[in-house]
């Protein structure tokens, strides 16, 4: 039987100690890289899918990379794992992600694949159809980190740094012109609400304006109700980002552009189960749209 994170059962609390520090006294890796506050929120999927399973089973993502990266990165992780509904809510998103990725390259066996904002997730272990090609992309200094962790493993895989926060992304990573005839898939996770409206809309805009016809994006939404409240997010707060956006309304995002399509929403509450589904039923009419969820974007042409 499923257990939400809600009757798991207590631990006892373990000593504090900062996010990310190093076991025993030598600097790790994530220390040396001074990675600024958003992009240090990388460790917290890491942490989750890398020992999260033993909190929720049924939400086992196979990782096979991320334990190895965390021992790399000589991290202290344990009060990420004391989080239990991040943990959760990060192993709901993989498997949403996972899904929708396959899904895509099944239709689309030779397409390509980016992850924006990557971080050091390791998407294509999942997402290897055998002729598809993916793109990791993050800011140049995670990128640095990660080059250190994750090399690029054969001809069919690329890095690259991008600040998406700034116009022409898309042409920058060299994807495919609106004119191609292979769309493209865009994983967009942990990374959208810490970015102000404005910025978001530019991201979606821009994807709506550059991307082939049948290409999908699939990225992670809070409700707009938890702007301003990372620091009362027991993993975020420490590193000290914020929540800069939300939705009211998923229908917000495809209202950004002609050519944008929702062509599905997921509440995380779903993952708990009837229980977490009544409750979101409950919680809809106030908040509008999901604690947190995971919206897929589509392109149509035929629009402006």
């Amino acid at each position: 039987m499923q257990q939400t994170p809600a009757r798991r059962r207590a631990r006892p609390p373990r000593s504090p100690a900062p996010l990310g520090a190093p076991v025993g006294d030598t600097p790790g890796l994530l220390q040396r890289a001074q990675l600024l506050p958003v992009p240090s929120t990388l460790l917290i999927p890491l942490a989750a899918r890398a020992r999260g399973a033993r909190y929720f089973p049924w939400l086992d993502c196979r990782d096979a990379v991320a334990g190895e990266l965390l021992q790399r990165l000589g991290a202290d992780v344990n009060a990420l794992l004391d989080d239990l509904p991040t943990v959760f809510q990060v192993l709901w998103r993989t498997r949403a992600f996972k899904d929708a990725g396959r899904a895509f390259f099944a239709a689309h066996p030779q397409g390509l694949g980016a992850n924006l904002g990557c971080g050091l997730a390791q998407h294509f272990q999942w997402l290897d159809a055998g002729a598809n090609q993916w793109l990791d992309a993050d800011l140049p200094e995670v990128m640095a980190l990660r080059q250190q962790l994750l090399p690029v493993l054969g001809p069919r895989m690329r890095q690259a740094g991008v600040d998406l926060t700034q116009p022409g992304w898309w042409q920058r990573l060299g994807l495919p012109p609106r004119s191609s005839a292979q769309p493209v898939l865009l994983v967009c996770e942990g990374v959208l609400m810490y970015l102000q409206p404005a910025q978001v809309q530019a991201v979606l805009a821009e994807f709506a304006q550059r991307a082939p016809c049948g290409s999908r994006m699939v990225l992670d939404v809070l409700t707009r109700q938890a702007v301003g409240s990372a620091a009362r997010n027991p993993s975020v707060g420490p590193t000290g980002a914020e929540f800069c956006w939300g939705v009211c309304r998923m229908a917000e995002l495809a209202a950004v552009h002609p050519r944008l399509r929702l062509l599905r929403e997921q509440s995380a509450a779903e993952g708990c189960g009837w229980a977490g589904i009544a409750l979101d039923a409950l919680w809809r009419p106030w908040l509008g749209a999901p604690v947190y969820g995971v919206a897929t974007l589509g392109v149509e042409d035929g629009f402006a």
